[in-house]
Protein backbone atom coordinates (compact mmCIF):
# COMPACT_ATOMS: atom_id res chain seq x y z
CA UNK A 1 0.00 0.00 0.00
CA UNK A 2 1.23 3.72 -1.13
CA UNK A 3 1.86 5.83 2.23
CA UNK A 4 -0.17 9.35 1.41
CA UNK A 5 0.84 12.80 1.98
CA UNK A 6 -1.66 14.79 3.33
CA UNK A 7 -2.85 18.05 1.61
CA UNK A 8 -2.24 21.03 3.85
CA UNK A 9 -5.36 22.51 2.85
CA UNK A 10 -7.77 20.46 4.00
CA UNK A 11 -8.06 17.79 6.93
CA UNK A 12 -9.05 14.65 4.76
CA UNK A 13 -7.66 11.46 4.88
CA UNK A 14 -7.47 8.26 2.85
CA UNK A 15 -9.47 5.36 3.81
CA UNK A 16 -7.94 3.37 6.58
CA UNK A 17 -7.73 -0.05 4.88
CA UNK A 18 -5.40 1.86 3.08
CA UNK A 19 -2.64 1.74 5.73
CA UNK A 20 0.11 -0.45 5.67
CA UNK A 21 1.11 -4.00 6.96
CA UNK A 22 2.22 -2.24 10.44
CA UNK A 23 -0.72 0.41 10.61
CA UNK A 24 0.98 3.98 8.61
CA UNK A 25 -1.88 5.65 6.65
CA UNK A 26 -0.60 8.70 5.86
CA UNK A 27 1.86 11.44 6.77
CA UNK A 28 2.17 15.43 6.85
CA UNK A 29 -0.41 17.55 7.89
CA UNK A 30 -0.49 19.61 11.37
CA UNK A 31 -1.90 18.87 14.34
CA UNK A 32 -4.67 21.63 14.56
CA UNK A 33 -7.48 20.85 16.50
CA UNK A 34 -9.91 20.61 13.33
CA UNK A 35 -7.06 17.86 12.25
CA UNK A 36 -6.84 15.97 14.98
CA UNK A 37 -10.27 15.88 15.66
CA UNK A 38 -11.30 14.44 12.27
CA UNK A 39 -8.45 11.70 12.87
CA UNK A 40 -9.93 10.29 15.76
CA UNK A 41 -13.24 10.48 14.38
CA UNK A 42 -12.01 8.07 11.69
CA UNK A 43 -9.93 6.13 14.26
CA UNK A 44 -6.48 7.63 13.25
CA UNK A 45 -3.69 8.72 15.39
CA UNK A 46 -0.34 10.69 15.58
CA UNK A 47 2.60 8.86 16.59
CA UNK A 48 5.96 10.24 15.41
CA UNK A 49 9.27 11.06 16.69
CA UNK A 50 10.62 14.31 17.68
CA UNK A 51 12.15 15.36 13.66
CA UNK A 52 10.55 13.30 12.15
CA UNK A 53 7.30 14.22 10.21
CA UNK A 54 3.81 13.59 11.63
CA UNK A 55 2.77 10.29 11.34
CA UNK A 56 -1.19 9.07 11.30
CA UNK A 57 -1.95 5.53 12.06
CA UNK A 58 -5.03 2.92 11.97
CA UNK A 59 -3.64 -0.08 13.25
CA UNK A 60 -4.88 -3.62 12.19
CA UNK A 61 -5.91 -5.49 14.65
CA UNK A 62 -6.78 -2.67 16.90
CA UNK A 63 -6.88 -3.01 21.02
CA UNK A 64 -9.74 -1.51 22.86
CA UNK A 65 -11.26 -2.09 26.57
CA UNK A 66 -14.83 -2.55 26.59
CA UNK A 67 -15.68 -1.52 30.33
CA UNK A 68 -17.70 -3.75 31.10
CA UNK A 69 -14.81 -6.29 30.70
CA UNK A 70 -12.49 -4.13 32.43
CA UNK A 71 -10.75 -6.57 34.94
CA UNK A 72 -9.95 -5.38 38.23
CA UNK A 73 -7.40 -7.66 40.43
CA UNK A 74 -7.69 -8.78 43.98
CA UNK A 75 -4.86 -7.13 44.57
CA UNK A 76 -5.65 -3.78 43.19
CA UNK A 77 -9.07 -3.72 45.47
CA UNK A 78 -7.56 -2.60 48.80
CA UNK A 79 -6.11 0.57 46.61
CA UNK A 80 -9.89 1.47 46.19
CA UNK A 81 -11.08 0.24 50.17
CA UNK A 82 -8.16 1.62 52.03
CA UNK A 83 -8.16 5.07 49.58
CA UNK A 84 -4.33 4.52 48.80
CA UNK A 85 -4.27 7.65 46.32
CA UNK A 86 -6.85 10.59 45.77
CA UNK A 87 -8.07 10.93 42.08
CA UNK A 88 -8.94 14.45 40.06
CA UNK A 89 -10.20 14.92 36.82
CA UNK A 90 -8.77 17.91 34.52
CA UNK A 91 -6.84 19.47 37.57
CA UNK A 92 -3.40 19.36 35.37
CA UNK A 93 -4.05 18.17 32.16
CA UNK A 94 -0.69 19.98 31.02
CA UNK A 95 1.43 18.17 34.30
CA UNK A 96 -0.09 14.84 33.37
CA UNK A 97 1.42 15.57 29.59
CA UNK A 98 4.51 16.71 31.39
CA UNK A 99 5.16 13.60 33.08
CA UNK A 100 4.12 11.15 30.35
CA UNK A 101 6.05 13.15 28.27
CA UNK A 102 9.61 12.54 30.71
CA UNK A 103 11.75 9.67 29.02
CA UNK A 104 11.12 5.89 30.96
CA UNK A 105 13.35 3.10 32.23
CA UNK A 106 16.50 2.43 29.46
CA UNK A 107 14.56 4.64 26.88
CA UNK A 108 16.34 7.96 26.11
CA UNK A 109 13.44 10.26 24.23
CA UNK A 110 10.18 10.57 23.79
CA UNK A 111 6.89 10.57 21.19
CA UNK A 112 5.45 13.70 22.83
CA UNK A 113 6.96 16.21 21.23
CA UNK A 114 6.38 20.12 22.11
CA UNK A 115 4.06 20.34 19.28
CA UNK A 116 2.07 17.73 20.50
CA UNK A 117 1.93 18.99 24.34
CA UNK A 118 0.56 22.37 22.70
CA UNK A 119 -1.83 20.49 20.41
CA UNK A 120 -3.53 18.13 23.13
CA UNK A 121 -3.62 21.36 25.74
CA UNK A 122 -5.47 23.37 22.74
CA UNK A 123 -7.70 20.15 22.64
CA UNK A 124 -8.19 20.09 26.25
CA UNK A 125 -8.93 24.18 26.65
CA UNK A 126 -11.59 22.92 23.75
CA UNK A 127 -13.25 20.57 25.86
CA UNK A 128 -12.42 17.22 24.05
CA UNK A 129 -8.86 16.59 25.39
CA UNK A 130 -9.26 15.48 29.34
CA UNK A 131 -6.76 13.84 32.10
CA UNK A 132 -6.65 12.03 34.77
CA UNK A 133 -4.57 12.86 37.86
CA UNK A 134 -3.19 10.46 40.86
CA UNK A 135 -2.17 11.96 43.84
CA UNK A 136 -0.44 11.01 47.41
CA UNK A 137 -0.94 14.12 49.10
CA UNK A 138 0.56 17.16 47.03
CA UNK A 139 2.44 14.99 44.60
CA UNK A 140 1.27 13.95 41.39
CA UNK A 141 2.57 10.05 41.15
CA UNK A 142 0.39 9.10 38.57
CA UNK A 143 -1.74 10.08 35.35
CA UNK A 144 -3.32 9.89 32.02
CA UNK A 145 -4.77 11.71 29.23
CA UNK A 146 -6.80 11.25 26.47
CA UNK A 147 -9.58 12.61 24.03
CA UNK A 148 -13.28 11.93 24.35
CA UNK A 149 -15.38 11.96 21.11
CA UNK A 150 -19.37 10.87 21.30
CA UNK A 151 -18.91 7.32 23.11
CA UNK A 152 -15.56 6.63 22.72
CA UNK A 153 -12.08 7.50 25.16
CA UNK A 154 -9.18 7.80 22.98
CA UNK A 155 -6.35 6.77 25.16
CA UNK A 156 -3.05 8.37 24.40
CA UNK A 157 -0.54 8.09 27.13
CA UNK A 158 -0.05 7.32 30.78
CA UNK A 159 2.73 7.40 33.73
CA UNK A 160 3.57 6.11 36.95
CA UNK A 161 5.78 7.45 40.01
CA UNK A 162 4.93 4.67 42.44
CA UNK A 163 3.18 0.88 42.31
CA UNK A 164 -0.03 0.69 40.38
CA UNK A 165 -0.79 4.53 40.17
CA UNK A 166 -1.52 4.58 36.50
CA UNK A 167 -3.43 1.57 36.95
CA UNK A 168 -5.66 3.08 39.84
CA UNK A 169 -6.17 6.11 37.61
CA UNK A 170 -7.31 3.96 34.35
CA UNK A 171 -9.62 1.67 36.70
CA UNK A 172 -11.21 5.02 37.89
CA UNK A 173 -11.64 6.54 34.58
CA UNK A 174 -12.85 3.45 32.58
CA UNK A 175 -15.61 2.60 35.73
CA UNK A 176 -16.46 7.06 35.81
CA UNK A 177 -17.10 6.61 31.90
CA UNK A 178 -19.14 3.18 32.37
CA UNK A 179 -20.92 5.51 34.08
CA UNK A 180 -21.63 7.76 31.44
CA UNK A 181 -22.58 5.68 28.59
CA UNK A 182 -19.41 5.46 26.76
CA UNK A 183 -19.19 2.34 24.87
CA UNK A 184 -15.45 1.41 24.36
CA UNK A 185 -11.34 2.75 25.59
CA UNK A 186 -9.24 2.73 22.34
CA UNK A 187 -5.97 1.45 23.80
CA UNK A 188 -4.44 1.83 20.12
CA UNK A 189 -1.54 -0.64 20.27
CA UNK A 190 -1.65 -4.32 22.02
CA UNK A 191 0.53 -4.42 25.63
CA UNK A 192 0.03 -6.87 28.01
CA UNK A 193 -0.50 -4.62 30.67
CA UNK A 194 -3.89 -3.05 28.98
CA UNK A 195 -4.52 -7.31 28.40
CA UNK A 196 -4.38 -8.01 31.63
CA UNK A 197 -7.03 -4.94 32.44
CA UNK A 198 -9.30 -6.92 29.97
CA UNK A 199 -8.23 -5.06 26.72
CA UNK A 200 -8.22 -7.68 23.79
CA UNK A 201 -7.89 -6.37 20.19
CA UNK A 202 -10.58 -6.42 17.84
CA UNK A 203 -10.03 -6.60 13.60
CA UNK A 204 -9.73 -2.54 11.78
CA UNK A 205 -13.23 -3.00 10.14
CA UNK A 206 -14.73 -3.89 13.89
CA UNK A 207 -13.54 -0.71 14.82
CA UNK A 208 -14.21 1.67 11.51
CA UNK A 209 -18.07 0.55 11.92
CA UNK A 210 -17.80 1.19 15.88
CA UNK A 211 -16.56 4.71 14.50
CA UNK A 212 -19.41 4.89 12.02
CA UNK A 213 -21.86 4.40 14.52
CA UNK A 214 -20.26 7.11 17.53
CA UNK A 215 -20.27 9.77 15.10
CA UNK A 216 -23.46 10.00 15.61
CA UNK A 217 -23.35 10.50 19.23
CA UNK A 218 -23.15 13.97 21.36
CA UNK A 219 -19.57 14.27 22.87
CA UNK A 220 -19.37 15.25 26.38
CA UNK A 221 -17.58 18.27 25.73
CA UNK A 222 -15.96 20.78 28.45
CA UNK A 223 -14.20 20.52 31.80
CA UNK A 224 -15.10 17.18 33.32
CA UNK A 225 -13.98 17.95 36.64
CA UNK A 226 -17.26 18.76 38.35
CA UNK A 227 -18.17 15.40 36.71
CA UNK A 228 -16.23 13.33 38.27
CA UNK A 229 -16.47 14.25 41.63
CA UNK A 230 -20.23 13.95 41.93
CA UNK A 231 -19.48 10.11 40.45
CA UNK A 232 -16.51 9.43 42.35
CA UNK A 233 -18.53 8.47 45.65
CA UNK A 234 -20.75 6.28 43.13
CA UNK A 235 -17.65 5.12 41.62
CA UNK A 236 -15.58 4.20 43.57
CA UNK A 237 -17.07 2.05 46.20
CA UNK A 238 -18.01 -0.63 43.91
CA UNK A 239 -14.51 -0.71 42.43
CA UNK A 240 -13.18 -2.23 45.32
CA UNK A 241 -16.02 -4.37 46.05
CA UNK A 242 -16.72 -8.18 45.08
CA UNK A 243 -20.19 -7.37 43.36
CA UNK A 244 -19.90 -5.87 39.58
CA UNK A 245 -20.14 -1.86 39.14
CA UNK A 246 -24.49 -1.24 39.04
CA UNK A 247 -24.78 -4.57 37.97
CA UNK A 248 -24.53 -3.51 34.25
CA UNK A 249 -23.60 -5.84 31.60
CA UNK A 250 -23.89 -4.43 28.40
CA UNK A 251 -23.66 -6.22 25.15
CA UNK A 252 -21.42 -5.65 22.73
CA UNK A 253 -23.10 -6.88 19.64
CA UNK A 254 -23.17 -3.81 17.67
CA UNK A 255 -19.24 -4.67 16.69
Amino acid sequence: MPIYWLNDDNCQFPPVEHASGEGILAVGGDLSAERLLTAYSLGIFPWFNEGDPITWWSPDPRMVLFPSELKVSKSMKPYFNQGKYDISVDKDFAGVMRNCQKPRGTYGGTWITEDMVAAYCRLHELGYAHSVEVWQGDDMVGGLYGVALGKCFFGESMFTRLSNASKFGFIYMVKMIEALGFWLVDCQQETSHLQSLGARPIKRADFTRIMERNRNQTTLQGHWGDLSNALKPMVMPFIGAETPFLSIKKSNSFI
